[in-house]
Formats: structure tokens, C-alpha cells, sequence
């Protein structure tokens, strides 16, 4: 992300990473991501939570992956058709990026 604008094009080749500006932890099996300045999140003091699924997508983040590529390991993990995970992961990721809580790598 460049110049403070948001990439809401969501592409599946792409590399997303948890944004500086937040901070994300698990409390009592919940992931809970946690804005850490004015402008993450609608407001500045917003929570957001993760399911399991959302959980198991943040914590593939890393940096190296493609989103295509978290997909598929999802879909080989849950015998679930990788274009059906890819749909989802593309759509968490659309709204973290929305959220400034991701950014493209």
C-alpha cells in the first residue's frame, strides 16, 4: 500500500501482512484484532474477532504466501474445493484490507 490509499483489487497471486498499525491476540480461543491508531478499524477504538476459519487464514499471513496459495493448502486441509476457499479468503481479506488491519506485501 502506497500513499495511504487502500488496495481493495483483492488478487489471488498477491502477498497481504498484518498492518503496523494493529495488534492481534488470541483470548480464550478467539483471535481479536485490535487497532493501535485513529483511521484502523471504522473507529479508533474497534474490536474485530476471527472465527476458525478467519483464524486459520490470518495465521497462513506470513508474508510469503499468496492468498492462492493459502487457499489451496485450506482446501487440501478441509477437502473443501479450492475455489470455494478462495472465495472466502478473498473476502476476509477484502475486509481487513478495507479495515487498514492488512496491507499487500
Amino acid at each position: 500500500m502506497q500513499g495511504g490509499s487502500v488496495d481493495i483489487d483483492i488478487k489471488p497471486d498477491r502477498v497481504y501482512v498484518p498492518s503496523d498499525d494493529i495488534v492481534a491476540r488470541e483470548i480464550e480461543g478467539e483471535l481479536i484484532i485490535v487497532p493501535l491508531v485513529a483511521g484502523v478499524g471504522e473507529t479508533e477504538d474497534e474490536l474485530f474477532s476471527l472465527n476458525e476459519t478467519g483464524k486459520d487464514i490470518w495465521r497462513r499471513l506470513d508474508g510469503k504466501t499468496t492468498l492462492a496459495g493459502i487457499a489451496e493448502a485450506l482446501a487440501a486441509e478441509y477437502d473443501v474445493r479450492p475455489d470455494e476457499i478462495e472465495r472466502d479468503v478473498i473476502g476476509l481479506v477484502g475486509e481487513l484490507v478495507q479495515r487498514k488491519m492488512l496491507v499487500a506485501k
